[in-house]
């Protein structure tokens, strides 16, 4: 279930206990709090929802900065939903939130609005106007209101916090591998399937192609790929390239896989792609022959690299 925090609570989610974040990603971190919160709630018998912001206050304070996101809502509500939430509150950031008091955000929104009985957040959680609001200061509040808190600490990966900007630092690095450990499972893109210049199909790899859309830019280049159809549980393996495709005209930028063995239509499905294993960078070539002897060998490198685990 989706909740939007401006809209009154249902009366049987009322007295959850929240996890409060952004948890972009969902990483190892990400999952700490969550679980905390889940064990919490059903502990005390009470639900559990993971309230999260959207679009992302750094789009709202500083609009230019390049698209950075890891997940979409839906991507991030499927996965509150697998690790045992009742639900998902967004907050929808805009002026009217940005310039909401950290005392308000607590009495009005967090025990007013929602009715929580409880918040679990990172150590280092930050809210309210100018951002003046912390751990310490939303135990006090919320403990006036009647509102539990508790603080999980970072979780650590070697010497170094898990945290989403290493692993956006890890995927314009191409470096699939360590996004991967951090986030529990591949990154993935989703989006629905749209028309393009069939050039694929003219030489022999036809593609989906998607729109990356508010996504964060990975490395561009060539990788090894599974995707899925939404609502299907048919698993694909392929290669696809990311990048704006340096050989031919007009440059566009996109995410194409081409899918082995599978030649089903899927203009205006919804599918999700992950990316596993970077292959090499985008290259422009002088002759689609040598596209073509370029994009078998892609193909015979993905395959090798997919058939080594397992994927679902």
């Amino acid at each position: 279930m989706r909740l939007d925090h401006r809209d009154p609570v249902p009366e049987n989610l009322r007295g959850a206990v929240l996890a409060l974040g952004n948890f972009d990603g969902f990483h190892l971190g990400h999952q700490a709090v969550v679980r905390e919160t889940i064990e919490w709630a059903r502990a005390e018998g009470r639900p559990a929802i993971v309230a999260t912001f959207d679009p992302h206050p750094v789009r709202h304070f500083a609009p230019h900065v390049p698209w950075f996101r890891l997940t979409t809502l839906d991507q991030r509500e499927e996965l509150f939903a697998a690790a045992g939430a009742d639900a998902m509150l967004v907050f929808h950031f805009d002026c009217e939130l940005a310039g909401t008091t950290a005392q308000d955000f607590v009495g009005e929104l967090l025990a007013r609005q929602i009715g929580a009985a409880g918040v679990v957040t990172g150590e280092d959680f930050t809210f309210g106007r100018d951002r003046g609001g912390n751990v310490a200061l939303l135990a006090a509040d919320g403990a006036r209101h009647g509102i539990g808190h508790r603080a999980v600490g970072p979780v650590m990966d070697g010497a170094t916090a898990v945290s989403s900007s290493r692993i956006r630092d890890a995927l314009k690095a191409g470096d699939c591998e360590t996004a991967s450990r951090l986030l529990t499972r591949p990154f993935a893109v989703r989006g629905v399937v749209q028309h393009g210049d069939k050039r694929g199909r003219e030489i022999g790899y036809p593609t989906a192609n998607l729109e990356l859309g508010t996504y964060l830019r990975p490395r561009y280049g060539i990788y090894a790929v599974t995707g899925r159809v939404i609502g299907s549980g048919e698993v694909l393996k392929g290669a696809a390239n990311l990048g704006i495709r340096p050989t031919f005209d007009p440059p566009r930028e996109l995410l194409e896989p081409y899918f082995f063995n599978f030649d089903a239509d899927l203009y205006g499905r919804e599918i999700e792609v992950a990316l596993h294993h970077f292959l090499r960078p985008e290259a422009k070539f002088e002759g689609l022959d040598d596209l073509k002897a370029q994009m078998a060998e892609d193909c015979a490198r993905a395959r090798e690299l997919l058939s080594a685990a397992r994927h679902d």
